[in-house]
C-alpha cells in the first residue's frame, strides 16, 4: 500500500511539472523554487508546536491548490506558479516519506517516524 501511495504522490508531482510547462516561465524556475516551501521550517526556531503549525500550513496541499485556482481565475501566472510549487513540493516530500508534522517532534509525521527514529522502529 505504501508504494501505491508513493506512486500516486509521484503522479501528482508530475502533474505540477506538466502544468508548469503551460506557463510562460523559463524551465529553470521550477527547480529553483521547488525547495522554497521548506523555509516554513524556520517556525521550529519558536519551538516544535509553532514549527509544526508553520510547516503543516505551507505543506498542506489545499493551500497550493487554492492559490493555483485563484491564479487561474485572476489570470495571474505568478500565483499559478506559487500554487504549483507548493503542491508539487508537498507531493515530492510525501514520495520521500516526509509528512505533515505532529507538534511533539519534527520526526513524528502523519506517515510515521522519519530519520533515525524510523530505522529503530522498522
Amino acid at each position: 500500500m505504501k508504494n501505491i501511495l508513493k506512486l500516486e504522490e509521484l503522479f501528482m508531482f508530475g502533474i505540477t511539472i506538466f502544468l508548469f510547462s503551460r506557463l510562460d516561465y523559463a524551465w529553470w524556475w521550477y527547480p529553483a523554487l521547488l525547495f522554497t516551501p521548506d523555509l516554513s521550517m524556520l517556525g521550529y526556531l519558536g519551538g516544535t508546536r509553532l514549527g509544526a503549525f508553520t510547516y503543516n500550513f505551507i505543506h498542506h496541499k489545499a493551500l497550493g491548490i487554492g492559490i493555483f485556482i485563484f491564479g487561474v481565475i485572476s489570470a495571474n501566472q505568478a500565483l499559478q506558479l506559487a500554487g504549483l510549487i507548493l503542491f508539487g513540493h508537498s507531493s515530492m516530500d510525501r514520495v520521500f516519506g516526509y509528512g505533515l508534522k505532529y507538534p511533539d517532534a519534527f520526526q513524528h509525521t502523519h506517515l510515521g517516524m522519519i530519520g533515525k527514529a524510523q530505522q529503530i522502529e522498522g
